[in-house]
Parts: structure tokens; sequence; C-alpha cells
């Protein structure tokens, strides 16, 4: 058995016989041409996240996600039209040994030549957020791939996150932080000017990234986190769950809750924030 994991998600599939190299660079454009090639392609042009003379850093966790996009990644340099340059960057933020060692095996079979550098983020987290080790993990991993990335020339980091994770992440902030906000495919840095976090995923359903990564016989990483496998409860999951089980009775729920932040009607909300500036809808009335 194996477990396929995104973003301390673990799924447990079947284990197959691992495929060749150039069978699985070959998947990708002509077996999964509609659920992933093509999508990929899309979100690229829709968002215009990759352009001529980009040195873009793809951020390799060694997951199911990074793995595979670090592989579209390759073949859109091999097979595009633009003049773009490539840096594939893997932090160990503290991984066993066992797990360091499944990541540069993988990333070696795949043809995939990451930079691999060492951080002490697991641990930090663990000692400055206790109980909540999860997001100041992920934000201290952030800014380490920006500062790598910058390190390297990049001006754009690339990071895996899909279609699953925007309508979460969506989700988690309107039931848990009372707000309405979603993770959108391209931003600029706060802290690092002149970087943008590009996210090409954005149109991939996670279900088709797992039967790829399924069917190719790769065994990806999960989190890989001592520290969060402790920790009992992940609201995460929970959100997941709760989008399943509304499928049954509200059609097209997923795509329903992607598209929302694509139609936000101004003139009927309450109030909004722009630029570090709240606005309240009485505004209009003075």
């Amino acid at each position: 058995m194996s477990e396929l994991s995104g973003k301390g998600c673990e799924i447990v599939v079947p284990f197959e016989e691992r495929l060749s190299l150039e069978e699985i660079e070959k998947n990708i454009i002509k077996k999964n041409r509609k659920n992933l090639w093509s999508k990929f392609i899309k979100a690229i042009k829709d968002y215009k996240l990759v352009e001529e003379g980009d040195k873009i850093a793809v951020a390799v966790s060694g997951g199911k996600d990074s793995l595979l996009m670090s592989k579209m990644f390759q073949e859109l340099k091999r097979h595009g039209q633009v003049d773009f340059e490539l840096e594939f960057i893997a932090m160990d933020p503290g991984y066993h040994e066992n797990i360091r060692q499944l990541l540069i095996d993988n990333c070696e079979y795949l043809n995939i030549p990451i930079h691999l550098y060492e951080s002490k983020i697991f641990e930090v987290a663990d000692k400055i957020a206790k109980d909540y080790p999860c997001y100041m993990c992920a934000k201290m991993r952030r800014g380490s791939l920006y500062a790598k990335a910058t390190e390297l020339g990049c001006n754009k980091l690339a990071l895996g996150h899909h279609y699953d994770d925007v309508i979460e992440t969506t989700m988690m902030n309107l039931l848990c932080s009372g707000n309405f906000k979603t993770m959108l495919p391209k931003l600029n840095s706060t802290n690092f000017e002149g970087m943008k976090i590009i996210r090409p995923l954005y149109y991939i359903r996670e279900e088709h990234i797992i039967n790829f990564i399924q069917k190719s016989g790769i065994w990806p990483l999960n989190c890989a986190c001592m520290v969060a496998a402790k920790k009992t409860g992940n609201k995460r999951y929970e959100i997941k769950d709760l989008i399943k089980s509304l499928e049954p009775n509200f059609t097209n729920v997923e795509k329903s809750i992607f598209r929302a932040a694509q139609n936000v009607n101004v003139d009927s909300i309450l109030g909004w924030q722009q630029d570090g500036v709240k606005h309240s809808f009485l505004e209009r009335f003075e």
C-alpha cells in the first residue's frame, strides 16, 4: 500500500508496479491530457502564470502534487512556446532519514534535478506553536522557499495547490475565520520584492492527481511531520468531509464554491477590505 497526500491529507491506495520514466512523461501529455495537461495549460494561459524570460522555482515537497507539477513544468519547457528557466527546490524541514531518502530517490527516478537544502522548521514550529504547528510550519516553509528562490535568481515560486485546496481554503475561511477569502492563482510576495507565487495546478482535481500517481507506481511523501502526527483533529480534514457530504444534495457543489470567488457582488456585501483598509457598504450612502 502507498500513502498519497497533499497539505497533510493522507489517502491510502494500492501500490502499483512503477512505470518507466518515458511512460510516465507520455501519460501526462496523452493519457491524462483532459484531466491534467489541458487544465495545467488552461491555468497558465488564463492567469498568465508563465511568461517570456521567467525563471521559476518549483517547490518540490516530494508529495503527489509537487512531483506531478515538476514533471508538467518539464513537459512545458520541452514542448511549450515560451522561453523560461526552471529551478527545482526541495527543503528538508527535519524529515526522518528514510523520508529524506524517499524524496531523493523519487526525484532521481523522475529526473527532477532538485536543489535539496536543510532547515529545522519542524523543530522550531513545534517550539513556538505547540497547539497549532501546521499553520506556523506552512508560513515558515513559505518564507524559506522564497529566500531560496531569490538566492537562485528566480522571479516566481510555483506551489502545488490544486482545485480542491482552493475550495477547502475558501470554506475554511468562511466557517472558521469569518471572512470570505480564497486561494489566488497568482500573487505578489509582500516580503520579497519582485517575487510572485503561482499555482499552476489551480484547475486540477485532487482525484485525478491521485489516479495519475497511483497508476505511475510512484510512492510520494505524505506530510512526513512527526509534530503534526501527534496532534488530534485537523480542520482541513473536516472541511474536506463536509464538502463531500454536500454532494448528494447539492449539484456541482465544488464548482459552485470555486466560482463564488469569481462572482462576488460588491453591491450586496456588508463590508470588504482592500489594500489593508476596511470598507463598509454604508460608504455608498454618505
